[in-house]
């Protein structure tokens, strides 16, 4: 609303009521605020992972153990009022621990599928990396596709699917790296790090509450499902689809990159470019949307000539950014 348009409101003593939009853009921050109500010190941590689910996309965290991951996850999950479903992975899980198992019911003489916990609106899978390559493929298709197939049948997910993976990039042993293929599935990769020591006091306050990392639901799946319909109808300038075009292009011919950024990650930058938008509650995104987004949406689709920890390929898409000319 224009400065001329609420001085006339006020002097006129009318009330205006938010539009659809603005309601669910208001929903969309309260989600922030909820998440952020448990979680300590990581408002940018909650910020991508609520525009990874308003985008559409899917969220990985790699980071090392007891930072929080879990614990963004599901304070992210517990703010919904949807089925969450967690699958601790291991090495011997088997896809159909995942999709679900056709079982031969006796009585009736007839298989009965049940599904796995990957039917539902929220699936955790933690240490995403302890599962063997064969188990992590079997998320490509129900990632991609929102289906899974089990004997020749396939099946939808819920309209509403959102996966979270976490994963430890220190460790080693008994660990499969997830490939190139399978990241390119998540919109988002995100590290949290060590806190503060005074965000780390806070958390050994709340320690002692109880019920103190938990969170009551305020969203429901409907509203979600709305806020992605919404988010796609963020205006976008023409100049703005060429920045990200651009920061794309430069990713491929840089001197530290070997492979880099597709086409499916511009689109899904300017996807949550929009997401981050809808969340500040604006009806257009701008380039500092697609600057603080590209390191998290971009850095885990780069394949470096130097390979070190995953979670520092974010500083070669920070250089790259470096070297676009930002629109004015």
């Amino acid at each position: 609303m224009s400065g001329v348009r609420e001085q006339a409101v006020q002097q006129s003593g009318m009330v205006t009521q938010p539009s659809a939009s603005e309601n669910l853009s208001m929903k969309a921050q309260a989600l922030l605020n909820n998440m952020n109500s448990v979680l300590v010190g990581q408002d940018r941590a909650a910020r991508l992972a609520s525009v990874a689910l308003l985008a559409g996309g899917h969220l990985i965290i790699e980071d090392v153990p007891g930072v929080g991951k879990t614990l963004l996850a599901k304070s992210l999950a517990m703010s919904i009022h949807g089925s969450f479903k967690r699958l601790q992975c291991t090495p011997d899980l088997l896809p159909a621990d995942v999709s679900g198992v056709n079982i031969y019911d006796q009585k009736e003489a007839v298989f009965r599928f049940v599904p796995g916990p990957v039917f539902s609106n929220i699936f955790l899978a933690d240490e995403i990396n302890r599962a063997s390559p064969r188990t992590q493929s079997s998320l490509l298709e129900a990632m991609e596709e929102r289906q899974v197939t089990t004997d020749g049948v396939t099946r939808r997910l819920p309209d509403l699917f959102f996966v979270i993976a976490t994963a430890n990039p220190i460790e080693q042993l008994g660990t499969f790296p997830l490939p190139e293929a399978q990241l390119d599935r998540f919109m988002i990769a995100l590290s949290l790090g060590y806190p503060k020591a005074q965000d780390e006091a806070k958390i050994l306050m709340k320690t002692m509450e109880d019920d103190a990392f938990t969170v009551a639901p305020i969203l429901t799946v409907d509203d979600v499902m709305q806020a992605r319909q919404a988010v796609k109808k963020v205006r976008v300038h023409e100049a703005l689809v060429k920045y990200i075009i651009d920061i794309s292009t430069a990713s491929r011919s840089h001197p530290s990159v070997v492979l880099g950024v597709s086409p499916r990650g511009s689109q899904l930058l300017l996807r949550a470019a929009q997401a981050n938008a809808f969340v500040e509650g604006r009806a257009y995104i701008t380039p500092d949307d697609v600057k603080k987004l590209a390191p998290s949406v971009l850095g885990h689709r780069i394949i470096p000539k130097v390979k070190s920890q995953r979670i520092s390929y974010a500083e070669i898409i920070e250089r790259v950014l470096e070297t676009v000319p930002v629109p004015k």
